[in-house]
């Protein structure tokens, strides 16, 4: 996702925070969790496929998937990222 123009209007459906694109560290510490099978999305299912990319919202605590290029802006959809 390299629209610029597209991610400074996006925000969380939750809490309508700004999103910003997620460092790759934080996506491949995610990506790792998917295959030690420690992953879980809001909605309590496993996450089983690899995160490409994700918009991280403004306070850190939460993470979109973006897959095929697309946001996944759903909060069920949702990653926490204050878990370990």
């Amino acid at each position: 996702m390299r629209d610029e123009r597209l991610l400074a209007i996006l925000v969380c459906p939750e809490t309508r925070q700004r999103v910003r694109l997620a460092a790759p560290d934080v996506v491949a510490a995610l990506n790792r969790r998917i295959e030690q099978g420690r992953l879980k999305n809001r909605a309590g299912a496993e996450v089983r496929l690899p995160l490409e990319a994700g918009l991280e919202r403004e306070d850190g605590k939460v993470l979109y998937p973006i897959r095929k290029g697309i946001p996944v802006l759903l909060i069920e959809e949702a990653i926490a990222l204050d878990e370990g």
